[in-house]
Formats: structure tokens, C-alpha cells, sequence
């Protein structure tokens, strides 16, 4: 029984051991294991389980100091983050990992070691700076070197069209340092597909158009006295451009011109300021005729149903509180009729140009461009020096009505002629005929409406001696394409 009993206690005293041993070599494995990072922590969205805070720290800066992989189109660059001051602040994240890895107490963690159950996950957030001027530089720099501006249309020599222009590839700055920081702070997908938007410059500059409008001057050979104004009506922005037998000049004080039937524009509009509530259908007979027939007896009849004595006179006093210093109306249109005054303005006491000018009717192409200005203005949007100066005596449906009337004067020549069938021309032409028959003014003054924008264009043409109608009432067909065109040019080629 002896013998027997002290096997026992032997076995069992060797049990004992063994287990002790076993428990203190898992004790120390744990002790290894635990000096390292937890199984399931990560850290900035890196996994670094099982390794040495030493070990963690070079695998974070393996990941987020790899090159950021950048597509401009099919253009592929590599930007290293250092570029950007890019910079982990490592001491903060590891202490951070630490502090998760002894949180728990080590018995509780020991025997959860012991029976091999999942640790709990970790998970440390990214801690790191970077430059946004270095990043703006650098995406700035990509923009400077890849960009592929569009090029605008630009002017055909010896015509009065313009050649498309190219489309080109600009990249969207502000979205792309997004991109690009985006990337920085993340360890996988450090891809970024830069963010490109179709540059078209649909349109020509204005300076092209100056361009195109004096080539068409010097091809046309055109000897005699060319006023062109044109307002772009969207935007107000004007252009003037005057030429004598080829040689620019000043148009400060602009160049005063015998109105001629122009003048009709400005009677037009007086006979709603002043006859608006009283029109009858005789007024608007001749309203009709006086600018669709070019009529001068109704617009006598006109004037004379304004103020029987004075009635020119009254016409220039509103067009003086237009602030048309230069436009007047000294006398009824019909043969033997008084000059009612002498006017004297700015543009005709120009001594450099003489225009053999009426004393009875005068204008500039900028005082006729800036009253289709107001008028289209008060049409659009009830605004307008027109609405300004008369707000109880001119409506916004007056001057709709005053340019429909002006639509109606359709003569397929001069400023019409210059752009597409079917487009709507407000406008009024003019010209004067001497006793020998020759015609020495040209001039016509519209409100085109097209796709690409609404606009005021006035042209006066004059020449010592006379002009010719065939060819240079062409020369205002092909100023007024070439502006039409600005507006409408074609589209861009790929």
C-alpha cells in the first residue's frame, strides 16, 4: 500500500509541476505577446497586430509615404506626400496604441490568453499635418504645365466670318486639392483622377472683332467715312470704331451725321411720350407709315399733333433729358419749312470731319445706339432712362410696341442683309439723295435679337462726291455678318 501510495504522490507532484511549468512558459509567451501591439488593433487604417510599437511605426510610414498615383487624362504622375509637408505624427499615435494595449488588466487578459479567445479590436485614428500652400503650389503647377486652354474663334481674312475655335482641358483646382489631401490621409486607394472640365471659348474676344471689322474696311477699299457703334445688350459692354478712307479716328466727341430718316426713331418714340393715351387710328396710321413706308409727311403729322408750332423742338427737349446732347431736330421734314434753331453740339463743332451737315436733323451713331439701348432695355425689363426719366408717360409695353413697329421695316439690305433669314431686326435705315442723284449718306440703326445675344448696332456711312449704292451698301451688310457672327460663331472643332 505504500508503495503504491507514494507512486501517486509522485505522479502528482510531477503533474503539478508540469502544469506550473506549462502556465509559466504561457506566461511568458504572453508576457512577449503583450509587450507587442494587440492581434486586432490598427493603426490610421493600418493593421499592426502582433507587432512592436518599433515594427507599427515603420509600417506607417511605408504606407502614407508611398507616392500619390495622379491621372491628368492619360498623363500619370507620382507625387511623394514629402512634396506636400506631409508628416505623421507617430509619437502620439503609438502612445495612443499603447495606452488601447494595457488597458485591460494583464490576469484578465492572461486568461483570456490562456483559453484563446479573440482579443478586442483597436483602432487608433490618423494623427498627421500636412501644407495646404505646398499642396496648392503643387496643384497649381500641374494646372501651369498640363492645362490646354480653348482657343476662341478667330477672323477670316477678306471676309466677315470667323474660323471655329479649339476646344481645350482645364482642371478644377479647388476640387483636386480635395482630391489630393483625400488620398494623403488614407492608407490604401491613393489614387486620384483629377477632376478636368471642357474649356470652349464659344465666343471671340471683342479685340478679334475690332480685327475682323477693319480687315473688312481694308478689303472693301472704302474711302469715304465709316461710324459703326455696336452695345452687346446682355452685358452693356459697347464697341465704336471710326474710319476715314482707312485712317482710325476719335470718336470723343463722336462724328455728327444728318440724322435722315434715323431721325424717325426718335419721333417714334416722342409720339408715345407725348400721344400715348390720346392715339387714335389715324396716329397709328401714321406711326405705320412713317416707318415702314419711311414716310415724311406723317412724321410732320406727327410732330405737328405734338405741338403744332414747335413740334421738332419738343422732340429734341426729350431727347436732351435722354442725355442726347448731340441729336436734334431743327424743322419739319417738308421742303420750305422754317429752321426753328440753330443747334450747336459737341460733334458738329468737330473741325477735323465736315459731313455737309443738315442743319434741320442730326445725330451720332452713339446717341442713336444709346436711345435702342433704353428703349430695348425698357421692353426687356421695365428699367431703363426711358422709364427713368418719363415713369408716367412711357410704359414697358410703349416701347415693345415701339420696337414691333420698328420689326416692320423690312427692306432685305444694309444691316439686314447682314445676318440669317427669318431674325428679328428693329431698326431704322436712312439715306440722302442730292439734286444730281447721288446718294451721299448711308445709315441704318438697329436691335438684332439672335441665339447668341441681343445687340444695338448703328452704321453710318458718308463720302464727299457720293457713294455707290451696290458696293457700299454691301460694306454695311458685311459689318453687320461680321458682328453677327461674334454673336453666333461657330462651334468649336475637335
Amino acid at each position: 500500500m505504500r508503495s503504491s501510495g507514494s507512486w501517486l504522490r509522485w505522479l502528482s507532484i510531477a503533474a503539478l509541476l508540469a502544469a506550473a511549468a506549462l502556465t509559466l512558459l504561457e506566461l511568458a509567451a504572453y508576457s512577449r505577446a503583450r509587450a507587442n501591439l494587440p492581434a486586432q488593433m490598427a493603426i490610421a487604417g493600418v493593421p499592426v497586430g502582433n507587432l512592436s510599437p518599433a515594427q507599427a511605426g515603420q509600417r506607417l510610414l511605408e504606407v502614407y509615404g508611398s507616392p500619390i498615383e495622379i491621372h491628368y487624362g492619360n498623363q500619370v504622375m507620382y507625387l511623394s506626400p514629402s512634396e506636400f509637408g506631409f508628416a505623421l505624427d507617430l509619437e502620439s499615435m503609438l502612445a495612443g496604441a499603447d495606452l488601447e494595449r494595457t488597458q485591460d488588466p494583464f490576469w484578465i487578459g492572461f486568461w483570456n490568453y490562456l483559453w484563446g479567445r479573440p482579443g478586442q479590436a483597436y483602432s487608433v485614428p490618423l494623427k498627421a499635418e500636412y501644407s495646404a500652400s505646398q499642396l496648392n503650389a503643387a496643384v497649381a503647377d500641374i494646372a501651369a504645365r498640363y492645362d490646354r486652354p480653348g482657343t476662341p474663334p478667330q477672323p477670316v481674312p477678306g471676309s466677315p466670318t470667323f474660323s471655329p475655335g479649339t476646344p481645350g482641358t482645364i482642371l478644377n483646382q479647388a476640387v483636386a486639392v480635395d482630391q489630393i489631401s483625400s488620398a494623403l490621409l488614407r492608407g490604401s486607394g491613393r489614387q486620384v483622377e483629377l477632376p478636368l472640365s471642357a474649356n470652349t471659348v464659344s465666343r471671340p474676344t471683342p479685340d478679334t472683332l475690332q480685327v475682323l471689322l477693319k480687315q473688312i474696311l481694308q478689303v472693301d477699299g472704302f474711302d469715304g467715312l465709316m461710324d459703326l457703334y455696336m452695345m452687346d445688350l446682355q452685358t452693356g459692354a459697347d464697341m465704336h470704331i471710326v474710319s476715314a478712307a482707312g485712317q482710325e479716328l476719335t470718336h470723343k466727341p463722336d462724328i455728327a451725321f444728318s440724322a435722315a430718316s434715323t431721325a424717325k426713331i426718335e419721333i417714334l418714340v416722342a409720339a408715345y411720350r407725348y400721344l400715348g393715351s390720346q392715339m387714335d387710328a389715324q396716329t397709328k396710321t401714321w406711326l405705320q407709315q412713317m416707318i415702314t413706308l419711311s414716310e415724311n409727311p406723317p412724321a410732320d403729322s406727327l410732330m405737328e399733333e405734338i405741338d403744332l408750332a414747335r413740334g421738332p423742338l419738343v422732340v429734341t427737349d426729350l431727347l436732351n433729358r435722354l442725355g442726347l446732347e448731340n441729336t436734334f431736330l431743327a424743322g419739319y421734314f417738308r421742303d420750305g419749312a422754317p429752321l426753328l434753331r440753330q443747334f450747336q453740339t459737341p460733334s458738329n463743332q468737330r473741325a477735323d470731319h465736315n459731313t455737309d451737315l443738315d442743319p434741320y436733323n442730326q445725330t451720332t451713331p452713339t446717341d442713336m445706339g444709346a436711345l435702342l439701348a433704353d428703349i430695348y432695355e425698357c421692353a426687356q425689363n421695365d428699367g431703363g432712362a426711358l422709364r427713368l426719366t418719363f415713369p408716367l408717360a412711357i410704359t414697358q409695353q410703349d416701347c415693345n410696341e415701339i420696337l414691333d413697329l420698328l420689326a416692320q421695316d423690312n427692306i432685305a439690305v444694309l444691316i439686314q442683309a447682314g445676318v440669317p433669314d427669318g431674325t428679328r431686326v428693329a431698326h431704322k435705315h436712312g439715306w440722302i439723295t442730292d439734286a444730281q442723284g447721288n446718294i451721299n449718306y448711308i445709315s441704318d440703326a438697329a436691335v438684332v435679337y439672335t441665339p447668341g445675344g441681343n445687340y444695338v448696332l448703328t452704321i453710318y456711312l458718308w463720302k464727299d462726291g457720293g457713294l455707290i449704292w451696290d458696293r457700299d451698301s454691301k460694306l454695311v451688310a458685311d459689318l453687320s455678318r461680321a458682328v453677327f457672327n461674334y454673336f453666333n460663331p461657330p462651334a468649336p472643332s475637335q
